[in-house]
């Protein structure tokens, strides 16, 4: 059933925040395709894929879960409830979500409001880490943030962190033509760097939608940690091939397949930062006549 109908300029702004979401090397592989203002759908972009680095399309599936995410917060801010449908067409795996709307009940929530404003705020951060504050409170928060999307949660322990080294070492063995790790890729052995790392795993081997899901928490804790006021660096390099990403396993005695990992801490802060830049919305944006329905 359709819902209710956006404003096209509250509906372009949401898109814009969306796509400030993290994705490999900054491919943005998504594609936002607006039926009047009552309906907005979210498509994979296959096309900016980077299928030598990525070549299950998994990234594409976890970067696109990303925006999603930003895009319902970023609605939720502005006043708005997005009812997600994800993959709504079986024959069709490229439409991740069909999202419709509905005014929020009540008041908008400063959560709501200081969750969108750390869209704007988060960035990647490659430089090493100090600890991050009340990592204790902060790691129980980023538990309970992870819930609703049905992914699981775990944190690498400092007697693990050499055994991480090595995965990490060998993952660049293995795909030397990946060079996403060579900026960040002594910070497990820098003496400056006390960052705590957290992996996040699903539990079925690279299915779409769990992909999606865990995409979509990601966001949810890089998010949590910008407004907690740490920095954040996320890492898929070592979940891209299966002997890595077994020893990742293992090394957390998890069940579930690891997705992706986020470093977090504190760093200070960069002057004269600027975000990387991200398509116009024109680029990633088209509007169509509503779709008839059955009402």
């Amino acid at each position: 059933m359709p819902g209710a109908m956006l404003p096209p300029q509250l509906l372009s702004d949401a898109v814009e925040m969306a796509c400030r979401a993290p994705s490999l090397h900054n491919s943005q592989p998504w594609r936002w395709v607006a039926e009047g203002t009552s309906t907005l759908n979210l498509y994979a972009e296959p096309g900016r894929a980077l299928t030598t680095l990525d070549p299950l399309g998994r990234e594409i599936y976890l970067s696109c879960g990303a925006a999603l995410d930003h895009l319902v917060v970023a609605l939720a801010a502005a006043g708005w409830v997005a009812d997600v449908q994800r993959f709504p067409d079986p024959a069709a795996p490229l439409h991740l979500a069909e999202i419709h709307f509905r005014p929020v009940a009540g008041d908008i929530s400063v959560q709501a409001c200081e969750r969108a404003e750390a869209i704007l705020a988060r960035h990647t951060d490659l430089r090493p880490f100090e600890a991050p504050a009340d990592w204790t409170r902060l790691e129980v928060t980023l538990r309970q943030t992870v819930i609703p999307y049905h992914v699981m949660f775990d944190t690498v322990l400092p007697p693990d962190r050499p055994r991480l080294a090595e995965t990490w070492q060998l993952a660049e063995e293995l795909n030397p033509a990946d060079h996403r790790g060579h900026p960040e890729s002594c910070w497990w052995a820098s003496e400056l760097d006390h960052s705590e790392t957290v992996v996040l795993s699903t539990s079925h081997e690279d299915y779409r939608h769990d992909l999606l899901r865990c995409g979509e928490a990601l966001s949810a804790v890089l998010l949590e940690c910008t407004m907690a006021g740490q920095a954040t660096c996320t890492l898929s390099h070592m979940t891209e091939l299966a002997q890595p990403r077994e020893l990742l396993r293992a090394l957390i005695d998890q069940r579930g397949t690891p997705q992706v990992l986020i470093r977090v801490g504190q760093a200070e802060a960069k002057p004269g930062f600027t975000m990387t830049p991200r398509k116009s919305v024109a680029q990633v944006m088209d509007f169509q006549p509503e779709s008839p329905r059955l009402r």
